[in-house]
């Protein structure tokens, strides 16, 4: 099985934001994750994480809020894209879609 979750966490309270800014917080969750050793992609709106069970990935959600739980209030967004028999999806996806694009340049 392939879990893929995409999640936003960071934290909307004045505790813990500088200015605008949330990436020190942000950054506390990245560093968290890849010390966890599943398998992530960073993007400009979110995390990328894949895992191989659902509980794998909500263990991942529970890791990411004890990086920011000191602070008054956290948002987070979850997005979950569960398969059977998959795995790789991460990059797969990925390279599924480039070769659906080679092909339409190509015509």
């Amino acid at each position: 099985m392939s879990v893929l979750l995409e999640f936003a966490m960071f934290p909307t309270s004045d505790n813990c934001r500088e200015g605008a800014s949330v990436s020190k917080q942000v950054a506390k969750i990245i560093d968290a994750v890849d010390k966890s050793g599943v398998k992530y992609q960073l993007t400009p709106m979110g995390t990328i994480v894949e895992t191989d069970t659902m509980q794998e990935a909500l263990d991942v959600i529970a890791l990411a809020y004890e990086q920011v739980k000191e602070c008054e209030r956290v948002y987070s967004s979850l997005k979950f894209d569960i398969r059977h028999n998959s795995q790789e999806r991460l990059s797969n996806k990925i390279k599924s879609v480039e070769k659906e694009l080679k092909r339409t340049v190509n015509k």
